[in-house]
């Protein structure tokens, strides 16, 4: 494809998801799909090699979670290559991105994407999530990969601050794993995600802390 075709397609992509794109944050979200393409020679990120397969299953996908954040502190848990925080990042500068990632060569190219695309309003972690304890609490928890929503409220859980909101994304409709959950979480609601030129099924489940009954006198 040409660069004014994944413009094109991007722009389009973003317009489905009820996003305008001015040019700046366009151009930020194509150089980051080449920075995906060159580390990926380097530290095989992801299995998706086209650059309409990553426009789609990565950029789009990450921006799918647009109308669900909350508040300004937004942590991306287990980012990988980057994802979903970079492309939110990208479109919110109003907002602040934590990025935590327990691999180091994952940790390190994000790190370098981040200041290659001079985002300012991205911080990165190289740590595991369960051993991550940062100053201020998070509006918004969000994770792409994750093994289940009661691991993801575990490992997760303690970095939401008491009105935020756990953002699981997922597949098919979770129901076994919402079953699973602790009595300290709750389901606010499980939305169905539609995202531009892929068919596969997605969900979002969000999540936040349940409020501690207060005792009867």
């Amino acid at each position: 494809m040409t660069r004014e075709a994944d413009y094109e397609l991007l722009v389009a992509g973003a317009r489905d998801l009820a996003i305008t794109l001015d040019a700046h944050a366009a151009e930020a979200l194509l150089r980051l799909v080449d920075e995906l393409e060159l580390g990926n020679a380097q530290f095989n990120l992801t299995a998706i090699r086209d650059r309409p397969g990553m426009l789609r299953k990565h950029v789009l996908d990450s921006l799918s979670l647009q109308p669900y954040l909350h508040g300004i502190r937004v942590a991306d848990i287990g980012t990988g290559a980057g994802y979903p925080g970079l492309p939110l990042a990208i479109v919110n500068p109003q907002r602040r991105f934590t990025l935590v990632e327990a691999t180091g060569k994952k940790a390190r190219f994000v790190e370098q994407t981040v200041l290659s695309l001079g985002l300012g309003n991205v911080q990165v972690e190289h740590a595991r999530a369960e051993n991550y304890r940062p100053f201020e609490l998070f509006d918004t928890v969000v994770a792409r990969a994750l093994s289940s929503l009661a691991d993801f409220a575990a490992y997760a859980g303690h970095l939401c601050a008491p009105d935020g909101r756990l953002l699981a994304m997922k597949g098919k409709r979770p129901d076994q794993e919402i079953a699973g959950l602790p009595k300290s979480f709750r389901v606010r609601a499980v939305h169905r995600l539609k995202v531009p030129g892929l068919d596969d099924e997605r969900h979002l489940v969000e999540l936040s802390p349940a409020r501690p009954k207060s005792s009867k006198q």
